[in-house]
């Protein structure tokens, strides 16, 4: 049977909406799906009672100002060698970014992958090389095969800054909250593909909510869509996968496994949000010494949300970005506030790129 037209689909959606007789409000947690649905001009094939939200899976808006702080320190000490993610670069510190600290001075290098940061430290093996590990289950993996690699190896100059996090526990924190009001999420596809879909299972049976996992086009998106309003006519919440050309229900065990090997889970600090019990990764005892900030003796400092800055409550879905004050004006791509105008994946940057000038057609292939 050929699959559904985007036409076909969102006619379907039109009709379940209806059907449920409320205005609804779906959650998009990751940060592609949510330039995803800009680039594609999703919003304006749904309905008016459909309102999506942006959620807390944008890795760079999430990553602490105390977390950059401490990279910046590191980078600045004259013995290390910071190595990091691009989409890092820009991030507000308290005073300052990666970016402005290489400026002045601070050894501060742009990678690619974990394994660029390793090659690295191999290639100079007087220099103390720290790798600053950002990111959600789709890049914890990666950086896991990346200190086995170094252990197998015996690279002793190679450590990492942990500020990993996990999706699920975000979520809970969000709904036991009693602040943020969602019907159901579009769960992340890629991080999904690590994890599975059980991860996620307490949505519906703890605090009934619709869950899809999608893919990033616009018929993937669409289609997610409309799977989540079948759950809420139904009146029955599940988690179902509409990706199911990449994401198995039991994830990818290999990745679980080395994941596991290396991390446990603890308390972490999300940037705008606050410290979220478990929804960490941490090394484990017996890589210790892979650890910068244990390695140098580093605390993770106290740093204050910039005045004024909305992100917190953009990352929780209570506001979109237009309802802060600073977007657009004091906030902008190219001097930004709040992470969440820093990345490509961030909402207010989105808001900023597409929100005023039109989206691409439906059927566009993902970024």
């Amino acid at each position: 049977m050929p699959a559904a037209t985007v036409e076909e689909i969102v006619s379907g959606i039109a009709v379940l909406a209806g059907a449920t007789g409320r205005p609804l409000r779906l959650m998009e947690v990751c940060g592609t799906h949510t330039v995803a649905i800009f680039r594609h001009g999703i919003r304006a094939l749904l309905p008016g009672s459909i309102q999506l939200l942006s959620g807390p899976g944008c890795p760079v808006c999430v990553t602490a100002a105390a977390d950059v702080e401490a990279a910046i320190e590191l980078a600045r000490s004259g013995t290390v060698t910071l190595a990091t993610f691009g989409d890092m670069m820009r991030v507000p510190g308290r005073r300052e970014s990666l970016a402005e600290a290489r400026a002045g001075g601070a050894d501060v290098r742009i990678v690619y992958s974990p394994l660029d940061a390793l090659a690295l430290a191999r290639r100079e093996p007087s220099r103390e090389i720290v790798f600053f590990a950002t990111g959600f289950e789709t890049t914890s993996p990666l950086v896991a095969g990346t200190l086995a690699e170094a252990e197998r190896l015996g690279v002793a100059n190679f450590s990492i800054i942990c500020v990993h996090k996990t999706v699920p526990p975000a979520l809970a924190a969000l709904l036991g909250s009693g602040e943020v009001r969602v019907d159901g999420f579009i769960l992340p596809g890629h991080v999904c593909t690590v994890t599975g879909v059980a991860p996620y299972a307490f949505l519906p049976e703890r605090f009934g909510k619709a869950a899809v996992v999608t893919g990033f086009d616009a018929r993937d998106i669409l289609a997610g869509v409309a799977m989540l309003l079948a759950q809420l006519a139904a009146g029955k919440p599940a988690v179902e996968i509409q990706y199911t050309r990449v994401v198995r229900p039991e994830g990818n065990p290999r990745a679980l496994e080395i994941l596991g090997r290396f991390f446990e889970p603890c308390d972490a600090h999300w940037r705008g949000i606050g410290t979220i019990p478990g929804s960490g990764l941490a090394l484990r005892g017996q890589f210790a010494h892979r650890d910068a900030l244990r390695r140098f003796g580093l605390e993770r400092p106290e740093v204050p949300e910039p005045a004024a800055c909305q992100c917190g409550a953009v990352l929780k879905g209570i506001k979109t970005p237009p309802d802060c004050r600073l977007f657009g004006k004091a906030c902008t791509p190219e001097r930004p506030v709040g992470a969440c105008m820093v990345s490509s994946e961030g909402s207010c940057a989105a808001y900023y790129k597409y929100h005023d000038t039109g989206t691409a057609a439906a059927g566009q292939a993902a970024p």
